[in-house]
């Protein structure tokens, strides 16, 4: 096998993928890869704008005797999920992402490998480039943000793009034609922090749930994988009967993410701490006995904190409100869907939790394909958020993609998978958001899919791409873009 990103292949498209490693771009900090697009398109003669929120089309005319082909557009988010390891040391801000081959996988070095949608970048960036192909009219589209407010396609602007079919590069299953997406809210319960001082003769502890695999809200929420904030709030419960209080609740960090990670300050009463140790241990194997094939690195710990027998602590009203409230959201698949087997109709992820002097924030997020159901699981976690005291906000969110079966550039894509790799390509929705629903409203009559090479562990340090079908998804897309006529 390679050892050398520059040993695969295709070889333009890992060239690229390997130069916008090196450039932060986290969700909002997208300065600097816009502008690395551009310079690119520039370079290469191609025509390109950048809009006021660094969204970027680029159009490279169609090759010679395909220009009367109808113009297609190659759409991908330059913005990736910055998640790491707690004892990772990087900053996203600055540092590049350290690449690593293990075998047929390329995955980062501690942190999210921004396959997730660096992969859309850099065989886009490869297209624009190459000129040996056959294919007529070709548009680049790069938004941003997509992963925390989809700000890119929002504000996508009328002639931005001319184009009345599109290919969104940012599905994750070689194999598999999507033509269809969930939409998406969040529902935040916010309550103004109340607290006084520790009780006397208590001791601080951290409480911390670790080693979880998290990953993508959507994509993963139906494989049974442990969430933090619950299993969390399930030992704080059973702490609460000894009467310990809590100081500090933190844990996720993305609300499109399962989370991998919570802790709790508490103050203990000195006489019960190894009460509490031997409850925190309880819940360590009771936790695990649930999860024996899911989550092998789950550890729920118990550390005493020397030095801090001063602090606040939350009032045990408000503990009590914010304990039940975690303990009655719901969390994970609600409904699958009758017409699509196997896929996620709705679901709901109980997302973040933090702690500052004003206030605690709950964060949730609910998806589903069908819009009536979306609003269904808001009213649902709203309502238990209100019942449990806080003060809820919900975000207007994104449309879903509703399938179009008889799409024109389906039809070339079935055809074309079918005669490249003689079998047939899976035509499915995901239970995700995709730009697609966004963009059909702004472009109506807009002829959507998407597709990409296989991802695994996107929005979490596990990240990672099968290299073998990068090469499969890029000669796809080349056989697509020269058999549309």
């Amino acid at each position: 096998m390679p050892n050398s990103i520059s040993e695969l292949k295709p070889e333009l498209v890992w060239k690229y993928f390997a130069e916008i490693s090196k450039i932060p771009r986290g969700s909002k900090n997208e300065k600097r890869i816009s502008a690395y697009v551009v310079d690119t398109a520039k370079k290469l003669g191609l025509e390109v704008k950048q809009d006021s929120v660094l969204n970027v089309v680029v159009r490279k005319p169609a090759s010679k005797g395909r220009e009367n082909t109808p113009s297609i557009c190659l759409q991908g988010h330059l913005d990736m999920v910055c998640e790491k390891n707690k004892d990772k040391v990087h900053n996203f801000e600055k540092d590049p992402i350290e690449l690593v081959i293990r075998g047929n996988f390329l995955t980062a070095n501690g942190t999210t490998l921004g396959a997730d949608n660096g992969v859309a970048v850099a065989t886009n960036l490869a297209l624009m480039e190459d000129n040996s192909l056959e294919h007529g009219p070709l548009e680049f589209l790069f938004t941003v943000d997509e992963e925390t407010g989809l700000t890119g396609a929002n504000n996508l602007q009328p002639g931005f793009l001319k184009s009345k079919m599109l290919m969104n590069l940012d599905s994750e299953e070689e194999g598999a034609i999507y033509v269809g997406c969930s939409g998406g809210r969040n529902s935040i319960g916010r309550w103004k922090g109340a607290y006084e001082a520790v009780p006397p003769k208590y001791a601080p502890a951290i409480v911390k749930v670790k080693g979880l695999k998290g990953g993508h809200s959507g994509l993963e929420i139906d494989k049974g994988r442990g969430n933090s904030l619950k299993i969390l709030n399930r030992v704080l419960l059973a702490l609460d009967k000894l009467g310990v209080r809590i100081s500090t609740l933190n844990g996720g960090n993305k609300s499109n993410a399962i989370p991998r990670e919570a802790e709790a300050m508490v103050y203990i009463p000195s006489k019960k701490l190894n009460d509490a140790s031997a409850i925190v241990s309880q819940y360590n194997s009771i936790i695990k006995d649930e999860l024996p094939n899911v989550e092998s690195d789950l550890a729920i710990i118990l550390e005493e904190v020397k030095g801090k027998s001063k602090g606040k602590v939350l009032k045990k009203v408000l503990q009590k409100k914010i304990l039940l409230t975690v303990s009655a959201l719901p969390h994970g698949v609600i409904k699958m869907s009758a017409d699509i087997p196997g896929l996620v109709e709705t679901s709901t992820n109980v997302a973040i939790i933090s702690t500052d002097a004003k206030q605690i924030t709950l964060t949730t997020s609910q998806r589903s394909s069908v819009a009536s159901e979306i609003d269904e699981m808001v009213h649902t976690v709203s309502s238990v958020l209100n019942l449990g005291g806080a003060d809820v906000e919900n975000t207007d969110g994104y449309p879903g993609w509703k399938p179009k079966m008889d799409s024109a550039i389906l039809k070339v894509a079935r055809t074309t998978y079918q005669s490249l790799y003689n079998k047939k390509p899976e035509v499915k929705a995901i239970h995700a958001g995709l730009e697609c629903g966004i963009i059909g409203e702004k472009y109506q009559g807009m002829d959507m899919i998407s597709f990409g090479p296989t991802l695994e562990g996107v929005h979490s340090p596990d990240e990672k791409i099968h290299i073998d079908t990068v090469e499969k998804f890029w000669n796809f897309l080349l056989a697509i873009l020269k058999n549309v006529k």
